[in-house]
């Protein structure tokens, strides 16, 4: 499912996903490549951090080239945010809204990214 996702709706959600909540597009640069990507994902924002939902687990190249980096830029509704220090949690260690955590717990989302806005 993941792989569908990558070659054919994340270039359709690129379209809309820096301007609809929850949706955000992470730009990040591959570990090995040196490229630069644009990911749709799952952005909930918490004070002076913002958490990401790892829909399809923590095993995600998008993940692991935040990590490696140590840093990522965030396009939200329509603004842009520089991410630093990635913090991978499991389970219950994030606090997001209860409907959010709620709707995740029901679709099995285990998997955190955190990272501080710099």
């Amino acid at each position: 499912m993941a792989r569908t996702n990558r070659r054919f709706l994340n270039p359709i959600m690129r379209t809309f996903a820096g301007h609809v909540p929850p949706l955000a597009i992470v730009d990040h640069r591959g570990r090995r490549s040196g490229r630069t990507y644009r990911t749709p994902a799952m952005a909930f924002p918490a004070g002076d951090r913002v958490v990401f939902a790892l829909i399809y687990g923590k095993d995600r190249d998008w993940v692991r080239n935040v990590q490696a980096a140590h840093e990522a830029d965030l396009e939200r509704r329509g603004g842009r945010l520089h991410l630093v220090d990635p913090e991978l949690h499991h389970g219950d260690d994030v606090r997001l809204p209860r409907v959010v955590e709620f709707a995740l717990r029901r679709l099995h989302v285990d998997d955190f990214l955190e990272l501080h806005v710099a």
